[in-house]
């Protein structure tokens, strides 16, 4: 929520006044593209005159790499997602707001009382507030690939090449390595915060797989992986919630896991772990999953065949036999049997 819209009406607000003194107010453009439009007709320097502190037009506040709240101290945030830590800080009290209840929290120092008919005042002045004919692209900084695509990626010493996995296997064989229960958020697969600084460097990253939740994930799906096997994750309903970051699905990837197996998945998790190689497999009986332990032995003798007739296959777990379904595009059918969306793309 900092389109540039958005911004033009906080700099109405913040406009010849000053933010409260106990207050920090950070300010992230939603694009390079809306900060030029916001410096060239003053909405910037009026931001800038009122307190703010003018952040990266980047997710950093959002998910913690950047602006974090004071230990249980109120944050008042515009972003659309709010799990517990993904600030940065554990034991913060982040609200999601509206632009407008933000710019008049950070001029009183509290939140503003809702109920105040002044309040009404600020829905026509954001209507009147008209949106640009057409939007100025720049991509001046962009480097492009010359005709031999033989462009120079220049990178420092925590920054590793895009990991690439095999095939998806005829043969799926290994065990399951942990078992987790309803609303998985990408936050609880990959923590963010902290950790945030291994990002570019998965085989650093995908030590903190499901750390939270269980900090031996990684080192058993290591092992199975060297051992020629693969992982399997078990999960409940909606796997998946929350932002998009495709390190939930890269660094399970990079650790050997081939399948998940959920009652049900976010859209773009399920989307993630396709481009990435990864089986999202949905129990045909969501009730299959309470007999499901830790460790159980996976077995699919046909999987890669399943994929290919697009039928739906079926696991041995156990020793019990589990029906699932597979539902896919042809493209995301094409991707999963390529064994990725970079594996496809390099063929």
């Amino acid at each position: 929520n900092s389109s540039l819209k958005d911004l033009r009406t906080v700099a109405t607000i913040l406009s010849g006044k000053t933010i409260n003194p106990e207050v920090s107010l950070g300010v992230a453009p939603g694009s390079r593209q809306v900060l030029r439009a916001l410096t060239k007709d003053g909405s910037l320097s009026t931001m800038i005159d009122a307190g703010a502190r003018i952040l990266e037009s980047a997710c950093g506040f959002c998910i913690g790499s950047g602006f974090s709240p004071g230990s249980k101290a109120v944050s008042f945030r515009t972003s659309n997602r709010n799990f517990e830590g993904r600030s940065g800080t554990p034991d913060a009290q982040v609200y999601l707001v509206s632009p407008e209840v933000a710019a008049l929290a950070a001029l009183s120092g509290s939140a503003p009382d809702l109920s105040d008919p002044g309040l009404a005042a600020l829905d026509p002045k954001r209507r009147t507030i008209a949106e640009p004919d057409h939007y100025e692209v720049d991509d001046s900084m962009f480097i492009f690939p010359g005709p031999d695509r033989n462009t120079q990626v220049i990178r420092g010493p925590n920054i590793g090449k895009p990991p690439h996995t095999t095939p998806i296997p005829g043969n799926l064989h290994g065990r399951v390595t942990i078992k987790v229960g309803d609303k998985i958020t990408t936050d609880h697969i990959m923590p963010a915060g902290v950790r945030l600084k291994f990002r570019s460097n998965i085989p650093a990253y995908s030590a903190f797989v499901f750390e939270g939740l269980d900090p031996g994930f990684s080192a058993r799906c290591t092992t199975l992986r060297n051992a020629g096997q693969h992982a399997i994750v078990v999960a409940g309903e909606s796997y998946g919630q929350g932002s998009s970051r495709e390190h939930a699905a890269i660094c399970p990837m990079y650790l050997g896991v081939k399948a998940v197996l959920a009652k049900s998945f976010e859209r773009m998790a399920a989307a993630n772990l396709v481009n990435f190689g990864i089986a999202p497999l949905v129990f045909a009986n969501p009730a299959d999953y309470d007999a499901i332990k830790l460790d159980d032995p996976v077995k699919a003798a046909d999987l890669r065949q399943a994929i290919e007739a697009r039928t739906n296959p079926q696991l041995s777990i156990g020793g019990r036999t589990v029906e699932c379904r597979l539902e896919l595009s042809t493209r995301q059918q094409e991707i999963l049997l390529a064994g990725g969306l970079l594996n496809l793309g390099k063929s």
